[in-house]
């Protein structure tokens, strides 16, 4: 069943929450919704769950049996342990009593959780607990509903969370909201709602300077780069390199590393035997790669 929304808009007192949006679902894939705070993704999973009626456009949803939507904030009851927390929800849901223990084992396997079975939900770790909700939500196998699934956990445990999902999607629709723009690989489909990547952004580079962009995911740093080298045109304003509007002749003076690499995966370095002089040099992993990498060979038993 295909669902979503269209041409949506919904008011929350003179503020207008969403206008206009339109976000398609279907079976088979994830689609991800990404934007900043207050932008209005945790609004169209609601409008999509049921939870809050749009005031213009069209809203389509799964039934109502058919929804296992997680918030952003819990998803889980604090005072009850995993199991109790999977025999209440189970309850809730209705689902026959002789397949709700295989159904249970199935989610603690598949979310890992097993060995935490007897544990609180409030004193597992950040991952484990957003493994929990989004396990309560996949027990009767339905159409996910994930507001940020990822916030706030550890980059493996984030890795894992998507492992999670992804092995839902097999005929399902999975809807999802993150902060991580990189999670939009993920997506079939990825709204950034109304959002100004570059605002009023004044930046003068004279020769002999170094000018260093920093600032958080999101907030326009690779935007302003592809500006400046014309491979994204401003909606305003006036962007000038070597004195003149960017284009192939500047973009030849200019030596551009990308932050997905800059090279060609299939190609060796060895480029001196085709008369072209190279240098080599390490790169350092970040930090997230470091911990990542670091984490796996513990788990492999490695030093």
């Amino acid at each position: 069943m295909n669902w979503g929304l269209r041409d949506v808009c919904v008011r929350r007192g003179r503020a207008l929450a969403l206008d206009g949006v339109t976000v398609p679902a279907g079976p088979g894939r994830i689609t991800v919704l990404i934007g900043g705070d207050g932008a209005g993704k945790s609004t169209c999973l609601q409008v999509l769950a049921g939870l809050v009626e749009a005031d213009a456009g069209i809203a389509r949803r799964p039934a109502k049996e058919r929804i296992g939507y997680v918030p952003a904030t819990a998803g889980f009851y604090a005072d009850l342990t995993v199991q109790e927390n999977l025999d209440f929800t189970a309850g809730a849901y209705r689902l026959p009593g002789g397949g709700r223990s295989r159904k249970a084992d199935e989610i603690l396997e598949r979310t890992g959780l097993g060995g935490a079975r007897h544990r609180l939900g409030g004193q597992l770790s950040g991952g484990m607990q957003r493994k929990l909700a989004i396990g309560l939500a996949l027990l009767r196998s339905p159409e996910l509903l994930l507001d940020e699934p990822t916030s706030g956990v550890d980059p493996v445990s984030r890795a894992e969370l998507w492992r999670l999902v992804s092995a839902a999607v097999a005929g399902a629709a999975v809807a999802a909201t993150t902060a991580h723009v990189n999670e939009a690989a993920r997506a079939a489909f990825v709204r950034f709602g109304a959002l100004t990547a570059v605002s009023a952004a004044d930046l003068v580079v004279r020769r002999g300077e170094a000018v260093g962009l920093l600032g958080a995911n999101g907030a326009g740093k690779t935007t302003l780069i592809r500006l400046l080298l014309g491979l994204l045109r401003p909606s305003g304003g006036v962007v000038l390199l070597f004195g003149s509007p960017p284009g192939l002749a500047q973009r030849r003076r200019v030596g551009y590393v990308p932050q997905t690499l800059g090279l060609y995966a299939a190609l060796t370095v060895a480029l001196s035997g085709a008369g072209i002089d190279a240098a080599v040099a390490a790169v350092p992993a970040n930090l997230e790669e470091a911990f990542v990498a670091i984490v796996a060979q513990q788990a492999r038993g490695g030093a």
